[in-house]
């Protein structure tokens, strides 16, 4: 009967976000694997030569293989931190260092990339002379909210990739340094209670769960929407004093203070990758503003901002720096720091709004809830 098979992939991605929700996606007769999912994408684009999907296979197969080493950590004393400091001055966790050998290891030899480009490395990774290259950069945080790992507090890898645009085989730095709207794909991997990847190629963001008894990442999360207006805000407070007035201002305004809005719930754990995920399929903003201490911001733009700028547009939110959008930004240096605010699009609009001195919107009315 037609009603026992699966709708194809690329019939999902016609359908309206509420449609695709209710689509079971994981059964005994329907099951969509990311393998699938990125083939099904790939023939929407005849152009394609299969060589970011490559990309893309290799990643999912890199987070297995890390969720598999953070699932263990505990028992395989690779728990705490290393004498190390990475180019950040930050000191390394183990787990930093085996997620970053993972991923290069999994993605140098495949001759799609040109270059690689870690938070844990100071310069660019170049491909090995023995393993061709290939016309796309790669460029990751391998292991985002580790300093939380021994207490179980989620963590994640994200990851964002570019086309070269520079002659020659080799990456350069000005592959690297390209603004986020260039990207052509993004995404993340959170390692919780169940871990999970979401990416975008630019054709909405989509979320897929690990089978750990089939070693499959299954679409879950087709076509995921951001609420318009959030009812989480994620920032650290132990900064307040630290903060311009108008920042103050502003998280007073998320708040509710005079009125102006239904405030919103806190909800702070120190993983990027773990307050963002929430506040994608929940609706809310994570800000992580310049300070007396980190005037240019503390997250790096190319290895965190831009990737899930990208993504959050894509579910339709937004992110800006306070002034203008993440993803115009122009890169500097390939370590660039900035402030964040991303999350759902009327509460990152009022960020924009109030920092650049106007007055706060009126009609910004945040849900309450848990």
């Amino acid at each position: 009967m037609p009603g026992d098979f699966p709708l194809l992939d690329s019939e999902c991605a016609r359908l309206t976000p509420t449609e695709a929700r209710n689509v079971v996606k994981h059964t005994a007769t329907s099951v969509v694997t990311i393998d699938r999912y990125i083939i099904e994408q790939e023939k929407l684009h005849p152009e394609a030569t299969g060589e970011l999907s490559a990309i893309l296979y290799d990643l999912a197969l890199a987070a297995k293989m890390i969720a598999n080493k953070v699932r263990s950590a505990g028992l395989a004393d690779i728990l705490g931190a290393t004498d190390n400091e990475n180019v950040q001055g930050e000191i390394q966790q183990k787990l930093d260092v085996l997620a970053n050998e993972i991923i290069i290891k999994a993605l140098d030899h495949g001759g799609r990339l040109c270059a690689m480009a870690s938070e844990e490395e100071p310069d660019i990774i170049d491909i090995p002379e023995r393993f061709r290259c290939g016309k796309y950069c790669l460029l990751f945080d391998p292991l985002d909210g580790s300093s939380n790992i021994d207490v179980n507090v989620p963590v994640g890898t994200i990851f964002s990739v570019l086309k070269k645009v520079t002659r020659g085989s080799r990456g350069e730095m000005e592959d690297m340094l390209q603004p986020g709207r260039r990207q052509v794909a993004a995404g993340y991997v959170i390692y919780g209670s169940s871990t999970m990847l979401v990416y975008t190629t630019g054709q909405g963001a989509h979320g897929f769960t690990l089978d750990p008894s089939l070693g499959e990442f299954l679409l879950s999360h087709p076509n995921i929407r951001i609420p318009d207006t959030g009812r989480y805000l994620s920032v650290n407070d132990s900064y307040r004093d630290l903060w311009d007035e108008p920042v103050k201002g502003l998280m007073e305004y998320y708040r509710g203070a005079g009125g102006a809005r239904q405030p919103m719930n806190t909800r702070y754990v120190g993983s990027l990758v773990a307050d963002f995920h929430r506040n994608l399929l929940g609706g809310g903003l994570f800000a992580y503003p310049s300070n007396k201490n980190s005037p240019k911001g503390k997250l790096r733009l190319l290895y965190e901002a831009n990737p899930l700028a990208f993504i959050v547009e894509q579910a339709g939110g937004a992110a800006c720096d306070g002034s203008g959008r993440i993803l115009d930004i122009q890169p500097t240096e390939l370590h660039q720091r900035v402030p964040l605010y991303i999350g759902s699009k009327s509460d990152v609009d009022a960020a924009t709004s109030m920092l650049g001195g106007k007055r706060p919107p009126v009609a910004g009315i945040g849900a309450v809830g848990a």
